[in-house]
């Protein structure tokens, strides 16, 4: 199984056609490219990670510290992004969503329920069985999205080490 550090992390197009396609899909929209709107896309191009709206305005604050960005923006146009198959989502709930550029390869998620850590994996084992189950219920399987939710091993040495502390 490949882990986290292993899942090709990288996008599979260049920055220059999914900017093109960003610019396609605003004029398609009515909507007018800006320099707040490039700078999401780039910023989610150059980091790889899973990022909450409020996240990614920091990020963009201490990256462009002189560029008026709203959080409304970030929020609009992680939508439009989202609905145009360039960003995926995961939701947390009542915690929000967390958006990642969705022009990489494919891969799974496992995601920590305390801290809300996400590592990216891919398992070809898990894959095939997949595909099998689809056919087995006369699917043609399209895509799928699978979400591993657990504690990752940071969060349980610290309460392993709370619990210690109460004894």
């Amino acid at each position: 199984m490949k882990k986290s550090n292993e899942v090709a992390t990288s996008p599979l197009i260049s920055y220059d056609t999914l900017l093109e396609r960003f610019k396609h899909l605003l004029r398609s929209s009515n909507l007018k490219f800006t320099k707040q709107r490039e700078t999401i896309l780039r910023i989610l191009y150059r980091h790889t990670g899973h990022f909450t709206p409020e996240e990614l305005y920091r990020l963009i604050k201490s990256e462009e510290p002189d560029l008026k960005t709203g959080i409304a923006t970030i929020y609009r146009t992680l939508s439009l992004l989202e609905g145009a198959g360039i960003v995926t989502s995961i939701s947390f709930g009542t915690q929000g969503e967390k958006y990642e550029l969705g022009v990489k390869a494919h891969h799974d998620h496992i995601i920590c329920t305390n801290c809300g850590k996400i590592l990216e994996f891919y398992d070809e084992a898990i894959e095939k069985r997949q595909e099998k189950i689809a056919k087995e219920f006369g699917f043609i399987m399209e895509d799928h999205s699978m979400k591993i939710f657990g504690i990752c091993p940071e969060c349980q040495n610290i309460e392993l080490n709370e619990k210690g502390k109460e004894d």
